[in-house]
């Protein structure tokens, strides 16, 4: 019986020492991420990543900055009751809170639709 070496081609395993065969997704995402074209999309990616954080960011400065503005400019708003609750309260609590959990729910699909836009780009199954 004679013995045969199986190893990777030659493109994954320039430069560095062969890896086992459990981790050809990573040397595949690595080999990708290594070329020109591997380079543009984790650059897309990053730059996706980032342009939904800071949209994120901005709506959730938005409402937290409207809140105390609409308490502050709408007069007796903030001394008004709904079933002996302050309004203010209600507000906040049937109004903001939802909305920013709502917020961290589409941020976290997005992301995750994001990262799987560049897994498919990128070659990974």
């Amino acid at each position: 019986m004679t013995r045969v070496r199986v190893t990777a081609p030659r493109s994954l395993t320039q430069g560095r020492t062969a890896l086992p065969a459990a981790r050809s997704a990573a040397d595949a995402r690595e080999a990708a991420e290594e070329s020109d074209a591997g380079q543009v999309f984790v650059r897309s990616l990053i730059r996706s990543q980032l342009r939904l954080g800071l949209v994120v960011a901005l709506g959730f400065l938005l409402i937290l900055f409207a809140y105390p503005l609409m308490l502050g400019l709408v007069p007796g708003l903030a001394d008004s009751t709904i079933a002996g609750l302050p309004f203010d309260w209600v507000l906040l609590g049937a109004g903001i809170y939802p909305v920013i959990g709502l917020s961290a729910w589409l941020y976290v699909r997005s992301a995750a639709r994001n990262e799987a836009r560049y897994r498919d780009l990128a070659g990974d199954k």
